[in-house]
Order: structure tokens, then sequence, then C-alpha cells
């Protein structure tokens, strides 16, 4: 076959166990990042966080022959998966960083080279920042190079099995050339990979975490009424989920991640008049960090304790079993402690390993030792296997995975 090689820019999430998939299935690859340490920590094999399978895919992958290098290759196909960041006052996104990969890229690509975008984009970006950029270098869009838009759809903590089984959406101008990329991808996705447009594309994914995000803040809803009433949530929603049509998912302290809590911002950025729905759902989710500290207030109230430093937070990621740290419901309660000056609450999280944040412990049970009030932010398994540890504090299950007798609920 042709000599394909695939240039996967950017090695963070996405990108790394993106490109580890190619190489893994026989395609020649290059992993590129600007930063040098990151680029030499892979060579000597090192990966740079933790996930479910990529040390053995990693090994496959280095056996392939995959490379990582801070240059840019001459190649035929270029994966665009650098961050895309917001800015955080007008939750507007920040194109900067996948603009100057492009311009990376338009510097030493093949005529003819695919250029497919995997960062998570607002709908419209391709055509308001992409397209503009390539036309000012005298590129003809179509011909010199071929534009396509392939959003991640991928979990952390579960990444190598989603990237195989979830099914993939390609935008591209030209079918054809959408086809070519779809035989790539299928050299690892076992799913179904469909071809459309890319503004349909970068609007769909925005839609599906959306659609997530809006299920969520129905849930949270749900456990404000529920408290006001002293009604269990969980067993409502259980109850109400038999119905076949209904699919309530469970309350929580907050949405973190870099995508349901961010994916809505676009949407109500863009069209303001028309997201009333979106916009509640995301002021609904944002509003729970605040409903948990006025339940550890109930609590501190109900049992007399005066001191902040006696109320513990279990958990620092945004989801269980990772490490991802980005929005996390736990950050942004911290924020709002902060506001309000309220310092010295403590905070553990085993699978964050710096310090983040102040008065972070790095052990379980130091932590326990200086606690009465355990907050269960996040459900690590870490915390369901040593729930006999905690049953003496008082426990705030905030991820309702506690089942010891006089836990309070969200």
């Amino acid at each position: 076959g042709v000599f394909i090689m695939i240039n996967i820019i950017g090695l963070g999430y996405i990108g790394l166990p993106t490109a580890l998939m190619f190489a893994k299935s026989g395609l020649k690859v290059v992993g590129t990042d600007y930063n040098a340490n990151l680029i030499d920590s892979l060579k000597e094999g090192k990966l740079t966080f933790e996930e479910n399978g990529l040390e053995d895919l990693f090994k496959e992958a280095r056996s392939n022959g995959i490379e990582f290098k801070t240059e840019y290759q001459k190649a035929h196909t270029y994966i665009i998966a650098v961050p895309t960041p917001y800015l955080k006052d007008s939750k507007k996104l920040d194109p900067k960083y996948v603009i100057s990969a492009l311009n990376n890229v338009l510097d030493v690509c093949e005529k003819g080279a695919s250029l497919i975008i995997e960062s998570t984009v607002s709908p419209g970006t391709i055509d308001k920042y992409i397209r503009p950029e390539i036309e000012k270098r005298g590129f003809i869009v179509g011909k010199d190079v071929h534009l396509l838009h392939a959003p991640e759809r991928i979990i952390p903590g579960n990444m190598i099995y989603e990237l195989e089984n979830n099914s993939r959406t390609i935008g591209a101008d030209n079918s054809e050339i959408g086809e070519k990329v779809r035989g790539l991808y299928s050299n690892f996705c076992k799913a179904e990979i469909v071809v459309t447009d890319i503004r349909s594309a970068e609007m769909s994914k925005v839609v599906e975490n959306t659609y997530r995000d809006i299920n969520i803040a129905f849930a949270n809803e749900l456990a404000k009424i529920c408290r006001t009433d002293n009604m269990d949530v969980y067993e409502i929603i259980r109850i109400a989920n038999m119905h076949p049509r209904v699919n309530i998912l469970q309350p929580g302290p907050g949405v973190g991640g870099h995508c349901i809590s961010v994916d809505p911002w676009f949407l109500v950025g863009d069209y303001p008049d028309l997201t009333n729905l979106i916009l509640t759902a995301r002021k609904t989710n944002d509003s729970m960090p605040r409903h948990v500290l006025g339940r550890i207030r109930d609590i501190m109230r109900e049992h007399d304790i005066k001191d902040i430093s006696k109320v513990g937070l279990y958990g620092l990621a945004y989801k269980e079993n990772v490490d991802d740290i980005r929005e996390s419901p736990t950050l942004q309660l911290l924020e709002r402690m902060d506001e309000h000056l309220a310092y010295g609450v403590k905070v553990y999280d085993p699978y964050v390993k710096e310090r983040i944040v102040d008065h972070q412990f790095m052990n379980f049970e130091d932590f326990l030792n200086e606690v009465e009030i355990i907050v269960i932010m996040v459900g690590h398994d870490h915390i369901k296997n040593k729930m006999s540890l905690i049953k003496d504090k008082l426990i705030l299950d905030t991820k309702n995975i506690c089942l010891l007798e006089g836990s309070y609920k969200l």
C-alpha cells in the first residue's frame, strides 16, 4: 500500500491515545507536541497520564515504530488535537492553539494533504477562523489542502475502549475525502463512522454534550425539590426510570470536565435569544456546589460544629477513577468558599498526586484524622472500598455511593 504517514499534533488526553491507536493498527505515525519535556518523556517510554490499558497500547505502538518529535512532519494526513480553552468570562472559545497548529502544518504539509481537526470547537469555528486562516496563506481549500472535522467522543477512564467502540462523526467538504478519512479511522474504530458536512459535525458534538447537561440539570433540580420536602430523590428517580421511555441521570455536586460543563456555553454565546432551556440547565448545574455548601452548613449546625477545618472534601477530579481535575465540582466549591473568605477545608484525592490546592492531603489516613465531616464529592472505587474507615465520621454523600446508616445525601 501507499506509505501513509499521519502526523498527530497535540499529545494530551485525546491526541496521545489516538496516535497510539493508529500506530497499533500498523500505520506510520509521528506524534508532535511543542512541549519538549513531554516528548522526551514519551521517547523514554514514560507515559504522562494514567489511563486503563494505556501502558499496553503504548508498548504496542512503540514496537510498531511510533515516533515523537517537537517538529511538525511533512505528511499526507494531519490530526490536530490541541486544547481549545475558553475565555472564563465570556465563555467564548479561544481558537489560538488550533490556529497556531494549523499554521505550522501549512508550513510543511504536502500538496493535497488532509487536515483533520479533532479539537472540540464551537459550531461555526471552522468557517469563521480556520478557512480564512488557510486562504490567507494562499492555499485553496479542497485543492491544496482538504479540511475535515472529526470531534473526539471519549471519556477519561475508559478511553481505549471508547476509541474502539464509540461511533464517530467525520465532517468533510468533500464526501470522497470524507470516505478516505473514514477508512483511516476504521483501522481501529469498530463502530459506525458517519460522514457528514463540517458544520453538522461541529454542531452534533456540542448538541450531544448539551443533551447530557440538560438531563443532569433535571436530576439536580429534582434533588433540590426533594431536599426542601425531605423526599428521597434517588428512590424517586429509580422508580421513574422503570418506565420504558424514561432515563433520568443521577444528581451530583456539580458538573465538571471539559465537555459537558463547557460546550453548552458555546450555544448560549452564539444564540443568546434562543437558548433558554440550555442556559437554565447550565445555571442549575453551576449552582450545585453552592447547594453542597448549604448541606455542609446544615450538618455543621445540627452537630454544633463551628470550625470549617473539621470538614474534609473527598475527591478533586471531575469524575470517578481519573486524575482529570478540569472544571471539577470540588474546585468550583472551593472557589465559592474563597469568594466568602471561608478557608481551611481539607481536601484529599487518591488520584491527584501533586498539590494543587491549600490543605490538600497526600495520605488518606492523615486526612481522616483531621476531619469530622467527610463530603464525598467523587465516587472513586478507592472510597467505595474503604467505607469501613469512615463509618465514625459524619458523611455527606453527594454521589449516593455510601450505604452507611445515617449518612446525609444531597
